[in-house]
């Protein structure tokens, strides 16, 4: 799971931190940059969209591989375009088409997880695949950074491509789970929509959704740290290094923790925790001093509790999904989970450019935290009503 995610993860770092680094290089105002991997990123919201034609076709290893190489051409057609502020808008369309490819690479490997691992290991699984997620956007982003600042977009485009194949080979030591022809794509249709009324009628799944799209520790600073890192005194290479490399690798460490918190303590403790943790940190690099020091030791801190936050999301999702139609259910969970961090992506660019990076920080935070404890206090009510089973089936 770990590295069957890279590829999305490099696309997604490639445009989280090399791109709004290249772009205010080439002035490009933040809240504009911020708009342009907002729209990226909005491609997550639309997974629900592909995510029957997953379920109602071809093998989840044919689906793998005819979206890597989809990921990759559309990676390499971004390294094409000029970075120009006229050209704003088929940058942005470039950007958004390059991760709706990347994105659903990640719905073979959802079917893979809820079929193939066992209940008492899907925290640790969750953790493994949160952490290849953020090592594949810390790597794309770090690399595909400083071989553009070094070299050329181009070669960085390239590198990246070759990588996620290299990556992708995992998914040869995985069973493959074939499509069953023997069903009709109506009866399919008919089965899934069941599944999926049965799973939104569950209290527990209902309140998921509306948890998820709330701003409790999204993350959304981590695309725009290579944006603002000028209002820190922070240099290109230590922003490549931070932002990048280090973090990608701190981040995964956070996610393996966070699959572990989720596993031993329960998905509730671990998603309600991280997010007030998130908040705590947030609000402590708003407040500390201006320095590259500052600067670096922030978004790495910041990057170790994103980690801890993605676990316990993923495995969150997956308490709720069952076993039926995974592709589809994961694909209409995790729509709803992303909507927080493209919206807290725009908002933040926003606050930063009325307010400075000490409000925008401030913010984030205090959304985070207002939402954790009326979620706890909702929570306790639930539990105390029997509402909260121990297992979806």
């Amino acid at each position: 799971m770990f590295f069957l995610i890279m590829p999305m993860g490099l696309s997604q770092g490639f445009v989280t931190v090399a791109l709004p680094f290249l772009l205010t290089k080439n002035g490009f105002p933040v809240a504009l940059t911020a708009g342009i991997v907002a729209i990226g990123l909005s491609a997550n919201l639309w997974r629900f969209v592909w995510g029957p034609i997953v379920d109602l076709s071809l093998s989840l290893h044919k689906w793998y591989w005819l979206s890597l190489l989809a990921c990759i051409a559309s990676l390499l057609l971004l390294c094409f375009i000029p970075f120009t502020v006229k050209g704003a808008a088929l940058l942005s369309i470039i950007v958004f088409v390059s991760q709706v490819a990347a994105t659903i690479t990640l719905l073979p490997i959802n079917g893979f997880m809820a079929k193939r691992v066992r209940e008492n290991k899907k925290g640790a699984a969750s953790g493994w695949y949160q952490a290849g997620n953020l090592a594949g956007t810390g790597l794309g982003g770090g690399a595909g950074l400083w071989l553009a600042a070094h070299y050329n977009i181009t070669l960085a485009g390239i590198v990246l491509g070759v990588a996620s194949i290299l990556f992708a080979l995992t998914i040869l030591y995985i069973k493959d789970i074939p499509y069953r022809k023997d069903k009709t794509i109506m009866h399919e249709i008919k089965g899934m929509g069941k599944d999926i009324l049965a799973m939104i009628k569950l209290p527990a799944a209902l309140f998921v959704m509306i948890l998820i799209v709330m701003p409790i520790g999204t993350g959304a600073m981590a695309n725009l740290w290579s944006a603002v890192a000028k209002d820190w005194k922070t240099d290109a290479d230590t922003v490549v290094l931070v932002t990048g490399l280090l973090c990608g690798g701190v981040s995964a460490v956070g996610c393996i923790a966070g699959g572990f918190i989720a596993d031993r303590w329960g998905v509730w403790n671990a998603y309600l925790g991280s997010g007030a943790v998130c908040a705590f940190v947030t609000v402590l690099i708003a407040v500390l001093p201006y320095h590259p020091a500052t600067y670096a030791s922030g978004v790495l801190i910041y990057g170790f509790c994103t980690g801890l936050m993605y676990a316990a999301y993923t495995a969150l999702i997956f308490f709720v999904i069952g076993k039926k139609h995974t592709a589809t259910k994961y694909s209409l969970m995790s729509s709803l989970g992303n909507l927080p961090v493209v919206y807290m992506t725009t908002f933040n660019g926003w606050t930063h450019d009325k307010f400075g990076s000490g409000y925008m920080l401030t913010a984030e935070a205090t959304a985070g935290i207002i939402f954790v404890i009326i979620f706890l206090v909702v929570l306790k009510q639930m539990r105390q009503k029997d509402m909260i089973p121990a297992i979806v089936e």
